[in-house]
């Protein structure tokens, strides 16, 4: 067990992590984009190809969530948030298509909330220094 968290460890970052963080970042880009989206004629434009970007990133943790898990037989847990995030994400869009800011501003706090909990949760582990036995 401790060999295949070293190994894990030596790897860097998965393609699940880059996933979630590329996800991450997106979600905090349609952040910045609302608010120039209330105080410039482009935030508009940023937030609607911002949105599909978003989107996107949901659809790839969803490919590297299924990758994660097909190879090594591990638990499908990942799937399921992956998918659930993509639900969410669908939902998001629709509100904002409805021009429901009353949802749909609460709901992207949400989202990037989960998604960084996420982040956290997938951080990789780093290997503890071994001490020499006397």
């Amino acid at each position: 067990m401790a060999t295949q968290v070293t190994a894990n460890a030596r790897r860097g970052f998965s393609f699940l992590q880059i996933a979630i963080a590329v996800q991450t970042l997106t979600i905090f880009f349609q952040a910045v984009s609302a608010g120039l989206l209330l105080t410039s004629s482009y935030g508009e434009t940023l937030h609607g190809v911002g949105a599909r970007v978003m989107y996107g990133a949901a659809m790839l943790y969803v490919l590297a969530a299924v990758l994660a898990w097909k190879p090594g037989g591990g638990s499908p847990r990942p799937i399921w948030h992956a998918s659930g995030f993509l639900a969410l994400a669908s939902v998001q869009v629709v509100l904002g298509i409805a021009h429901v800011p009353s949802v749909h501003l609460p709901l992207g706090v949400l989202m990037f909330a989960l998604s960084v909990l996420e982040l956290t949760r997938r951080r990789p582990v780093r290997p503890t220094p071994r001490r020499p036995v006397n």
